[in-house]
């Protein structure tokens, strides 16, 4: 997740000005060396609405990490059935998502890291569920949050629903030969063996000005989902609808019009992609949620803008490890999702580019400006001249929604249309450095590739990935060369 590098204003904004607003550049007066925006927080005045009220609590999960008495809300760590060891929280204030950090970005915890949470106003815990120790997206050395602390180790975040208890445990993984009991030794408290400064993350997404959900979650009792996801008494009116609030969702586009909008850009591609860019073959641009419309709270992120030189290809993703949402649910998710990659990991904003969920709606990710070749922290090594899409949900076994497949070729063909990349093409991205490639390694990739192919993880989900072929065809056909 690196920086803007340094090079010319004009090279890093790439190509003119959309006529649409959202994609403005930065004014030149607010811009530093390498166009990036300068300063390091923005106001609620600057961010055109109220700050939103949500809350991150972070409690230590190791002993002696410097705790006071009164915060000391976890319970003694124990033996678990499973050969692992476990931590009860007593109750704590609501919260709708969680995960794990730690200090040191380059660590990772001995064993499984697993939770169980308990929905408000029930007695009933959930299943165990397992913490993608792999992160929602991947951080590099220069990513850091407008406090100028450096990224940290983290899983990737969970969405639980409205839930008032925790459990954490650490269990063996047989894949890597581990233990965390058993043994006389192994009987110490796992806590010792977690890295330095592991502390669990419990966050809650807030209230927006006439948000909440007017829909029940699907998740079941014990998930932590309830009518109202998370709306608790003196919230305010539940209603979450994006379409409602001016600004909230930018149109989709007729073909014509997003040539029309769009084609100088395309023109003004690199020069390895000029003959491909004269046709000027985008995709209709879908609607999307913006930032506004999820109500993301401004004076959270970094104010620098980071951007590449272009966009060559798209990374998909799964996130919030859960399909047990409501889908008038996702605008807390998102927010749930951003609080966690700004405030608990250290990253200057949401890590994704676009977000879809199951129900075919596509969300504004990065501030920078949607059809701007913006730096996401989505995939180690290949931050650089792509995009982050994060289908939401876990697709390991589960199958996504024809919604959301129709989505990601929508977005795709438009976003990839845009740099004067063809949807089904083959490109080749230079590594910066990762689990998979070394840096400066040239690597040949799908234009819409799965997070697995640039770093060693699962993501975004065998049932998801076998359905990447098909989201390529189909985007190619809307950007008009099928």
């Amino acid at each position: 997740m690196p920086l803007a590098p340094t090079e010319s204003a004009e090279s890093m904004l790439h190509g003119k000005r959309s006529s649409s607003g959202e994609d403005a550049a930065p004014p030149a007066a607010l811009r530093g060396p390498g166009g990036a925006e300068r300063g390091s927080r923005i106001s609620a005045a600057d961010s055109g609405g109220p700050k939103i009220p949500g809350s991150t609590r972070s409690l230590p999960l190791r002993s002696g990490d410097g705790t006071r008495a009164g915060d000391k809300l976890l319970s003694a760590w124990e033996d678990d059935p499973s050969g692992g060891r476990r931590v009860t929280s007593r109750k704590v204030k609501p919260f709708s998502l969680v995960g794990v950090v730690w200090d040191d970005s380059s660590a990772v915890p001995p064993g499984r890291l697993q939770v169980q949470t308990r929905g408000s106003g029930t007695a009933k815990w959930s299943a165990w569920r397992t913490l993608d120790t792999h992160g929602d997206g991947t951080q590099e050395p220069a990513e850091h949050d407008r406090s100028g602390k450096k990224a940290v180790g983290a899983t990737a975040p969970l969405w639980t629903g409205d839930s008032t208890a925790v459990r954490v445990r650490i269990v063996p993984d047989p894949a890597r030969g581990t233990k965390a009991g058993g043994g006389s030794s192994d009987r110490k408290a796992a806590e010792t063996r977690l890295p330095e400064g592991a502390r669990l993350e419990l966050v809650d997404p807030g209230k927006s000005a006439g948000s909440g959900s007017s829909e029940s979650g699907s998740a079941g009792a014990g998930s932590g989902s309830r009518s109202g996801s998370g709306s608790r008494a003196g919230d305010g009116p539940s209603d979450d609808d994006p379409a409602k609030r001016p600004g909230g969702v930018l149109p989709e586009l007729s073909r014509a019009d997003t040539r029309s909008t769009y084609g100088d850009e395309a023109a003004d591609a690199t020069p390895s992609e000029t003959d491909r860019a004269k046709d000027t073959r985008i995709g209709p641009r879908p609607a999307i949620v913006t930032r506004k419309g999820w109500g993301a709270d401004e004076t959270l992120r970094e104010r620098e803008f980071s951007y590449s030189k272009t966009v060559k290809a798209a990374f998909v993703h799964h996130s919030a490890e859960t399909n047990d949402y409501s889908c008038a649910d996702v605008p807390g998710i998102i927010r749930a999702v951003y609080r966690y990659h700004v405030q608990s990991s250290h990253w200057r904003d949401i890590g994704y580019n676009f977000l879809v969920d199951k129900c075919g709606k596509i969300y504004e990710g990065r501030a920078g400006g949607m059809a701007k070749p913006v730096m996401g922290a989505h995939t180690l090594g290949f931050n650089a001249d792509t995009t982050g899409i994060a289908v939401l949900g876990t697709y390991s076994k589960t199958a996504p929604s024809k919604a959301a497949k129709e989505a990601l070729s929508k977005l795709t063909a438009w976003k990839l249309g845009v740099h004067g990349v063809d949807a089904s093409a083959r490109v080749t991205l230079t590594s910066g450095g990762g689990s998979k490639y070394e840096k400066g390694k040239k690597v040949a990739f799908n234009a819409v590739s799965g997070h697995r192919d640039g770093f060693t993880t699962e993501c975004p989900g065998e049932s998801l990935y076998r359905e990447l072929p098909a989201v390529r065809t189909e985007a190619a056909r809307l950007q008009g060369r099928r």
